[in-house]
């Protein structure tokens, strides 16, 4: 799905209505450096760790920030007809109108090895650190790169009727069109514990680091994986007439249908600090790491948590009109 606002490890982008986009954060990299001011005409942003991708109307992109491991190397201006793009760590993927895939950036773990290449009829990408996740328009999945968790393992194979899919770190979760859902990768911490079979009526699923969320057609909601932080504590059990869900390393985010939000999990950088208790008409929600940000019905942004490297810094006070989201969440 294109997105309007995207996080990476320690910035962030917003696309504007008019088509062009604001940075903030870390820029250590040049990942919130001018350049990106002389983008226009773009549809959609997604973000790497430390790189940026722009999805333009053309179909062509544009990538800014780290290129230590050639995430921005030129290969890319020789993309057309892209659709959508996704970020892993420091590589990206780009889906194509004919429902191919392009890969760039770094290859350490094969994630842009060229067994892509044989993937067709694709309609959606996910991404995990170092492996990606394709879901075909016969509700299969095609899995790459790292393989070190079991990630990218034939049992994948198996999955037939898969309408969407997330990843985790070294997990993925896919959402099969009867509401339930399928785990698998590493499973060191529970995240893809058997609990998960219990789980009927589902209809999103989000991947923090080492746990993940599953949203229920009723505005209720469940969690499985790792509770160090408390994030698959029951205080979840309590919240209802949910319609989005989102995750952080350790912590998630819960956006009821009245515009609010709640927070649970980690709090060591604020991450679930109740400041988010006065947000009101939020629309949307997104997570990176160890901070989050809102976009609010009136096209303005809110940051919370992490501030190390100003990702949370108030210049995002001063962007208005960010592109709102295309899709209605209704409960049924």
């Amino acid at each position: 799905m294109n997105k309007s606002i995207s996080c990476g490890f320690y910035h962030s982008v917003a696309l504007r209505d008019d088509g062009t986009l604001e940075c903030w954060g870390n820029n250590v990299d040049n990942q919130c450096d001018l350049v990106y001011k002389t983008f226009t005409h773009v549809i959609s942003v997604a973000c790497g760790d430390d790189h940026s991708v722009a999805l333009l109307d053309t179909g062509t992109l544009e990538c800014w920030g780290d290129n230590h491991y050639n995430q921005c190397d030129s290969s890319y201006k020789s993309f057309t007809c892209v659709i959508n793009v996704v970020c892993g760590e420091n590589y990206s993927v780009a889906l194509k109108s004919d429902g191919t895939l392009e890969c760039w950036g770094n290859n350490v773990y094969n994630q842009c090895d060229i067994v892509y290449k044989t993937f067709t009829n694709i309609i959606s990408v996910s991404c995990g650190r170092y492996h990606s996740v394709a879901l075909k328009s016969d509700g299969t999945i095609e899995c790459w790169g790292n393989n070190q968790y079991y990630q990218c393992d034939l049992v994948y194979k198996t999955f037939t009727g898969v309408i969407n899919v997330a990843c985790g770190e070294n997990h993925s979760v896919a959402l099969r069109d009867n509401g339930t859902i399928e785990c698998w990768g590493s499973n060191k911490i529970n995240q893809c514990d058997l609990v998960y079979k219990t789980f009927t009526d589902i209809i999103s699923v989000a991947c923090g680091q080492y746990h993940s969320v599953a949203l229920r057609r009723d505005g209720t909601i469940e969690c499985w994986g790792n509770n160090e932080w408390d994030q698959c504590d029951i205080v979840y059990k309590n919240f209802t007439s949910v319609i989005k869900i989102a995750c952080g390393k350790n912590y998630s985010i819960a956006l009821r249908s009245n515009g609010t939000i709640e927070c649970w999990g980690d709090n060591e950088d604020k991450q679930c600090d109740t400041v988010y208790k006065t947000f009101i008409n939020i629309c949307e929600i997104y997570c990176k790491w160890n901070y989050s940000v809102a976009l609010k019905n009136d096209g303005t942004i809110e940051c919370w948590g992490d501030n190390k490297e100003n990702q949370c810094d108030p210049v995002y006070k001063t962007f208005t009109d960010i592109k709102l989201p295309y899709v209605e969440y209704i409960l049924k």
